[in-house]
């Protein structure tokens, strides 16, 4: 058994800023006895002026915000993990990149968002991820002290393959800090991460940023812990910054992969398409 936890933010365009609510975030959660803590997608900054953005940018090396969680992670001898901040490429690219730092405050490892967000919404919201940010090809796992942790970033969520292969890999907790837009939040947040953590059995926690921020976008927020059998353990509104902790025990993973086995009665399957032709009435 392990507390876990997920932090709420609604991160402005100063990385300094947003730097310092994350530490009073990650402090309050380690205050509620937390050995591992979730950030939203982008802690670093939400900047849509593309050349401002470009102007903060550092390398990982150099980053403020993975800086800030090492050195939390050493001083409150904890787990931090940043689900996301924009980091320079040494190709001049930008990674939409997540960092997880051990209690030592060493990096365990980093993940590369792979699917990127490049939608047209009803609304007349427009997003190219891919027009600034380069995409990561890796899957990632690591065995911490309470679970193997899977890892994921906001858009990936819609790509159940990856969180498949990650539970096929041994992952018992899926993670996904996102910045969801309030349009594609109000109508699927909640179900894609219950149908995450339902169907690989898995526990999920996914730190959002919610609110309207400083460059005038609106994400939704509820940032969500959710157990094996798809029950939310703790969830936030959609509007600020909160702390959610909760008790993760992996043994609750293995008695919902006992009770519905699907990851072990997968089979491999062809697909055969039709010709076109109809053999029978039409309605």
């Amino acid at each position: 058994m392990a507390k876990l936890a997920v932090v709420q933010m609604c991160s402005g365009v100063s990385v300094e800023r947003n730097a310092d609510t994350m530490a009073h975030l990650v402090r309050d959660a380690a205050a509620q006895g937390a050995v591992y803590v979730q950030t939203p997608e982008m802690t670093g900054s939400l900047q849509r002026d593309r050349m401002a953005l470009r102007a903060v940018l550092r390398d990982e090396e150099t980053d403020l915000i993975i800086a800030r969680a090492r050195t939390l992670a050493a001083e409150l001898d904890i787990y931090v993990h940043v689900g996301s901040t924009a980091i320079a490429r040494p190709d001049g690219k930008i990674a939409n990149r997540g960092f997880l730092a051990g209690p030592d405050g060493a990096k365990i490892c980093s993940y590369d968002k792979i699917h990127m967000f490049d939608v047209d919404l009803d609304n007349g919201e427009s997003w190219r991820e891919s027009s600034a940010y380069e995409a990561g090809n890796e899957a990632r796992v690591e065995n911490l002290p309470f679970g193997k942790l899977g890892f994921a970033i906001c858009y990936d969520v819609r790509f159940p393959q990856l969180f498949r292969a990650e539970a096929m890999a041994g992952a018992e907790i899926l993670t996904v800090p996102a910045a969801f837009t309030r349009q594609t939040g109000e109508a699927h947040w909640d179900i894609l991460l219950r149908a995450r953590a339902i169907e690989n059995g898995a526990f999920l926690l996914a730190a959002a940023q919610g609110g309207t921020h400083e460059d005038g976008r609106e994400t939704y927020g509820h940032s969500m812990i959710i157990d094996p059998w798809g029950r939310i353990l703790a969830q936030a509104g959609g509007q600020g910054e909160a702390v959610l902790v909760a008790d993760v025990d992996v043994s609750d993973v293995h008695a919902a992969r006992r009770k519905i086995p699907n990851l072990k009665n997968a089979r491999e399957f062809a697909l055969c398409q039709g010709n076109g032709e109809w053999g029978g009435e039409r309605a």
